[in-house]
């Protein structure tokens, strides 16, 4: 097969080198770059690091709003798909990239692969989750990276094509976890970041996304930053560039104990959550590299797509939104001063992360073509996680009508290029949550 691979953000590069060396040993990959992440400390240091093939295309299009970014990308992507003329475009998880490329590949008829396919938040004020839920509507191949979120894909009516694959990213931490061990890898960090770092004795923070970029929200998460600093245990927050500026726009600060670095190479933000005290993060990547790590997270959002990551943290991993008290309280609990130097080299010492065999179980699925669509019984329009406090989608609901099915268009007078490989049938009837 001839597969168009589209990545545009840092955890795309993660995903994609986890899968891309085994894809290469058996079909033919034309690697494509959008930009979306365009500075070097988001991206471009990852390729070498993670062993990643230069990208055939480059459309250096980071930057802008979400209209102007998806416009480009489509607009760049449309004429690299027509001329390549894939078999498939494959594409992960859920950024503007992720729409672009499946909104691209659909519109010539090009099958969709995607990668990540079928986590929900349930809050459709999240950019992504919009993105979530147009790709896996548009797309042939739904690669799974957990059981929950093959039934999210049931409980809308999908069930054609979905493969429970397991989590690339896991496989690549599985791979660079035995580097990052050893307690020694943070003197050269500390070293080079210009502050001590011993295991337990510091707090590891990301923070990135659009909705904590807002002033109040921007204030809220300083403020839990500065009350989780101490001279004893510092805060190290490796801060998107975006966020950086809206900071320095809003002339919001943090206190003097918390030290702002560039965004982290992959092995160096896998051993600053590894030694850490505890991580607080917006990320859905860095949550489940806490979890797999074992580290105490608190999240600073109001709900989560890796809902496995908080069940199965055994109270680790807290939603904190951003509530400084809640913070305050969960981090007392899961990383208390006595004991969390001990907590820390245990955690390493007994590190043990098996791979999922994700990336072997992708390309085989891409090599299968989709199987009949299963019966999926009628959606009682609750969501499958009731409890995810993302709101519900506005306005009444007619019965037996998708708060977001739109009527179908014009049938094409053109057949698809790739008559052989069809699409899924739709069942638009309600989707579950909004």
């Amino acid at each position: 097969m001839k597969i168009v691979s589209i990545v545009g953000t840092r955890p795309q590069l993660i995903k994609a080198a986890a899968l891309q060396p085994v894809l290469r040993t058996r079909h033919e990959e034309i690697f494509v770059d959008t930009g979306q992440h365009w500075d070097e400390s988001m991206a471009g240091a990852f390729l070498a690091e993670l062993g990643l093939a230069r990208p055939d295309r480059r459309l250096g299009l980071g930057g802008g709003t979400h209209a102007d970014q998806t416009a480009a990308m489509l607009t760049g992507l449309e004429p690299i798909l027509a001329a390549e003329a894939p078999d498939a475009v494959r594409v992960y998880g859920d950024t503007n990239s992720t729409l672009a490329g499946v909104l691209a590949a659909a519109k010539l008829g090009i099958p969709v692969a995607h990668v990540e396919a079928g986590l929900r938040s349930f809050d459709r004020r999240m950019p992504e989750e919009v993105n979530r839920v147009v790709a896996d509507h548009l797309a042939t191949w739904l690669l799974a990276p957990t059981r929950t979120a093959v039934e999210n894909l049931r409980a809308e009516g999908i069930t054609r094509g979905v493969t429970l694959v397991g989590d690339l990213m896991q496989d690549l931490a599985s791979r660079v976890s035995a580097e990052v061990r050893d307690p020694s890898v943070l003197e050269g960090i500390g070293e080079r970041l210009g502050v001590s770092l011993t295991p337990g004795g510091y707090v590891f923070a990301t923070v990135h996304r659009q909705e904590n970029r807002e002033a109040a929200a921007m204030a809220a998460w300083a403020a839990i930053l500065s009350g989780a600093a101490s001279p004893h245990r510092p805060v190290i927050v490796a801060l998107h560039p975006g966020t950086r500026a809206a900071m320095g726009r809003a002339r919001i600060s943090c206190g003097p104990d918390v030290a702002i670095v560039e965004p982290q190479g992959y092995r160096t933000s896998l051993a600053l959550q590894l030694h850490a005290a505890a991580v607080i993060t917006d990320s859905g990547g860095v949550q489940r590299e806490a979890a797999w790590l074992g580290v105490p997270c608190l999240v600073l959002r109001e709900s989560t797509e890796w809902l496995e990551a908080v069940d199965d943290s055994a109270g680790r991993m807290v939603i904190i939104g951003l509530d400084r008290t809640k913070a305050a309280t969960e981090l007392t609990r899961l990383a208390p001063v006595p004991e969390v130097a001990r907590l820390a080299r245990e955690r390493a010492a007994t590190l043990d992360l098996p791979s999922t065999g994700a990336a072997h179980a992708i390309v085989t699925a891409l090599e299968q073509s989709p199987g009949p669509q299963a019966p999926c019984p009628q959606s009682s329009g609750e969501s499958p996680h009731p409890q995810s406090p993302g709101p519900q989608a506005p306005g009444p609901q007619a019965p037996g009508e998708s708060p977001h099915a739109q009527s179908p268009g014009p049938q094409s007078s053109g057949e698809s290029p790739h008559p052989k490989l069809p699409g899924k049938s739709r069942d638009l009837r309600p989707e579950g949550a909004g």
